[in-house]
């Protein structure tokens, strides 16, 4: 399969490189740019010949350019949502090109607010930057303006607005897991799928999404731009840019359970080519879950420079100080071996009063964008990120609560690190050979991440082995330990990786309405044998497990036929990989399970962009799922879980849908639909194995999106916003997928049922002053998010919160 798609993909290029010269001899092109009233660059305009279905959309330096055009008089349209549309009659000769350019009656700021309440602007995730239509895969873009109109502070409130996208999981109530296409998506690490401005990012603690110019997501496979991540999606948080124009915001936000979270937005220019912007929130609030509380600091201030007409350096930095309650939220119980949700109070807490988690992660980039000339451009990005977290508290109640609420207590003490740096270069061009335009990707990436992990050994006190005993139906039945027991640090262990990668892809537009989009990546990850440092008499050791080389080549071909220049039809083949561990019967370890992914869907912007209606359906196939091995390679039984083989299968199949409007930025809805069937297609029959045909967990059948926002033009209502958000997550497991030949032979799922929640927001703006209140779960909903078979969270119950602001 992989042999047959890059010679597919090698015999398109040629193809494409032995055009006859002639073709271009007897067409013309066109070519110029596009800017602002305020003489800014304006990116991803529509740029359209009225008499064909010839079109493009400027690159992000506002230039664009319609090759292949044959000779005669025409009208050159540069439209935009909420844009006054303007036409140019322009002549085209054979052999030549004619440059026409456009300068808009908006300026950088207005566009800039067209463009956050829309969803057709390209991801920049990409790298290449395509064009929403010429991107054969479903994406998503979450605008600061739904962002702020939601009041969102966290990264899972921002991705309900994403169709097929569902926060599943809260671990441990520090950090957040996301489920799409029935994957998981973490919150860091060598696999993570997790990134700010498009280097990798920990998001332990909750990354503090209020303060984001947007979040875009790209769904399905990715491993060709980024190598060993999710195949459900790839998620990127884009922070807010400096800008040339003095302005800014302060806000102050108040909310139920003693919510006070003041937000400041302050950006300007420092000289004729520095630019500053420095975002910045503190965050206080206890929470409806009895004794847990939020303390928070975030500051994230850049730096834009312009180092002549080509070059731009942008310099970046943020820095989190978390300090958390964790909360395993209410505990199971164990009756004949099944997890059973207790019914106690939504507030019930059960770790010890004096848990703490606190996180400090700072983190800085530079970014050098240089243009070659209107049609290449060459970027560059180094990033560093260190995320420290120290964690003491109860440990999990996993297994070990009684049927009649009865716990034994242990304590849990932690201490981790997590560094990454990133380097990372692009080159981006545009060129043509006869009539067929390229737009072409080639780049190379080098992620390394050491993590560390210090363990420790609680002194509980003479002759005892555990902390206390409590009752989580009955919190009054026991007396509990209030004191905090000394924790000694034994050892702390090491573990570096990296993860390097190579790729090239090149958009080919073989017609007006017939594209091909074909890529390839070869990825090295290399996994390096731990060191473990005993703290008591600094002897440092190797650990057990051997340094790990996995590599693979992750090829992805795409066709699209765009009948007009506002709808596309896609077809794709892409795969991705994933990382073993184990050996196979021989002893050798495990190579990485390639996972192999077909999509098809349909996009369309309606109304000059003003709706985007989008339908994607597809199929993921892990047919080398690593699972025990029945037999040792001599025959005999095998009774080792770390030998396995690739018998295994999981199929995942689903259908999302996305409906987009934004008629003016008064006005906008965002509405989206997923459906997901994520089981085991094909596993042993051994004790061990997973049953087939069994849902995965934490993985919802269906998901649903709805938001409206409105604000008010007419004399007397004008300010007045008023908007409502649904979000439905269906039914589900929660618990662990049960095996073959499990002891005991009870279920492990846990059954969640479907739920609903209902927002609803009002606000009023008035010159430069705006407030904004919402009642978010208005219904009073209850339901779960469960990690595993322990942390079992109950959402948030009905809650208000409101922010006054101030623009300036």
């Amino acid at each position: 399969m992989k042999l047959f798609y890059s010679s597919l993909f090698l015999c398109l290029s040629l193809v494409t490189l032995c055009t006859e010269h002639s073709q271009a001899q007897s067409t013309g092109s066109i070519s110029g740019s596009v800017k602002t009233s305020d003489g800014n660059a304006a990116s991803f305009v529509n740029v359209s010949l009225k008499e064909t279905r010839k079109a493009t959309t400027t690159a992000e330096d506002g230039t664009y350019q319609l090759k292949g055009v044959s000779p005669g008089t025409y009208t050159i349209q540069v439209t935009f949502v909420g844009l006054r549309t303007q036409e140019k009659i322009v002549l085209v000769e054979a052999g030549r090109a004619t440059t026409t350019d456009f300068s808009l009656s908006e300026s950088a700021i207005q566009l800039t607010e067209v463009e956050v309440t829309g969803n057709n602007k390209a991801v920049t995730l990409g790298k290449a930057t395509l064009a929403p239509l010429d991107l054969p895969q479903m994406s998503g873009v979450v605008s600061s303006v739904v962002i702020a109109n939601q009041q969102a502070s966290r990264l899972g409130d921002v991705l309900k607005n994403v169709s097929g996208v569902s926060l599943t999981q809260q671990r441990g109530g520090v950090a957040e897991t996301f489920s799409a296409r029935g994957y998981s998506i973490g919150i860091a690490g060598a696999g993570g799928s997790i990134f700010k401005n498009g280097v990798i990012s920990n998001t332990m603690g909750f990354p503090e999404a209020s303060t984001l110019e947007s979040v875009e997501v790209l769904k399905g496979s990715s491993a060709l731009l980024y190598g060993n991540v999710s195949g459900g999606l790839i998620i990127n948080m884009v922070t807010k840019k400096p800008k040339f124009e003095r302005g800014g915001e302060v806000s102050m936000r108040f909310g139920s359970f003693g919510l006070i979270k003041p937000i400041v937005d302050l950006y300007g220019p420092l000289a004729k080519n520095l630019a500053f912007r420095v975002v910045g929130t503190y965050e206080t609030a206890n929470s409806y879950r009895d004794v847990v509380k939020t303390n928070r600091v975030y500051v994230n201030p850049s730096l834009l420079y312009k180092l002549g007409q080509k070059t731009t350096i942008l310099l970046q930095g943020d820095y989190l100080k978390s300090d958390l309650t964790p909360d395993n939220g209410i505990g199971s119980l164990n009756q004949n071996q099944d997890a059973i949700i207790p019914n106690v109070p939504r507030s019930r807490f059960i770790n010890t009063p004096w848990a703490y988690n606190k996180v400090d992660q700072t983190s800085g980039s530079i970014n050098i964008d240089h243009a070659f000339s209107n049609t290449w451009k060459l970027t560059a990005i180094a990033s560093a990120q260190g995320t420290g977290v120290s964690a003491y508290g109860a440990g999990v109640p996993n297994n070990n609560v009684s049927a009649t609420g009865d716990w034994t207590r242990t304590l849990s003490r932690t201490m981790t690190r997590e560094n990454n740096a990133t380097g990372q270069v692009n080159l981006n061009g545009r060129f043509s050979t006869g009539s067929i335009g390229h737009q072409v990707l080639v780049g190379s990436d080098l992620v390394g991440i050491v993590s560390q992990s210090t363990a420790y050994t609680v002194n509980y006190g003479v002759g005892k082995t555990s902390y206390d005993k409590i009752n989580i139906l009955n919190p009054g039945l026991y007396e509990a330990r209030t004191d905090i027991p000394d924790a000694t640090a034994t050892t702390r262990t090491t573990s570096p990786s990296t993860r390097l990668g190579v790729y090239a892809q090149d958009l080919i537009s073989l017609t007006d309405k017939i594209k091909v989009l074909a890529g390839i990546r070869w990825s090295q990850q290399r996994t390096v044998q731990t060191t473990i440092l005993n703290m008591i008499t600094q002897a440092e050791t190797r650990g057990t497990a051997e340094t790990k080389l996995d590599a693979a080549f992750s090829p992805k071909v795409a066709l699209m036929y765009q009948p007009t220049r506002m709808t596309s039809f896609f077809g794709s083949y892409s795969n991705n990989f994933t990382i073993n561990t184990g050996v196979d019967i021989y002893g050798q370890i495990l190579k990485p399970s390639i996972v192999d992914q077909f999509e098809a869907g349909v996009k369309n912007e309606l109304f000059n962009g003003r709706i985007t209606a989008n339908l994607g359906v597809y199929r993921i196939v892990n047919s080398n799922f690593a699972q025990m091995a029945p037999l040792k390679a001599d025959g005999t039984a095998n009774a080792d879980a770390n030998v396995k083989e690739f018998t295994g299968q999981t199929t995942s199949d689903g259908l999302e849908v996305d409906l987009t409007g934004n008629f003016s930025k008064n006005f906008f809805f965002i509405t989206g639909y997923g459906y997901n069937y994520m089981r085991y297609t094909r596993t042993s029959l051994i004790k061990g194995s997973p049953i087939e045909g069994e849902r995965l967990t934490n993985n919802p059948a269906h998901t649903a999106n709805a938001t409206i926002f409105y604000t008010f033009d007419l004399p007397q209502l004008r300010g007045l916003k008023l908007g409502a958000s649904a979000f439905y997550t269906g039914n589900r497991f929660g618990g662990n997928n049960n095996t073959y030949g499990q002891t005991p032979e009870f279920s492990r799922l846990i059954p969640l049922a479907g739920f609903t929640t209902v927002d609803v927001s009002a606000g009023y703006t008035y010159r430069k002053v705006s407030i904004l209140a919402k009642v978010s779960n208005l219904t009073n909903t209850l339901n779960y998010l469960i990690h595993d078979r322990y942390s079992i969270m109950p959402i948030p119950p009905r809650q208000f919160v409101t922010t006054l602001s101030y623009r300036f």
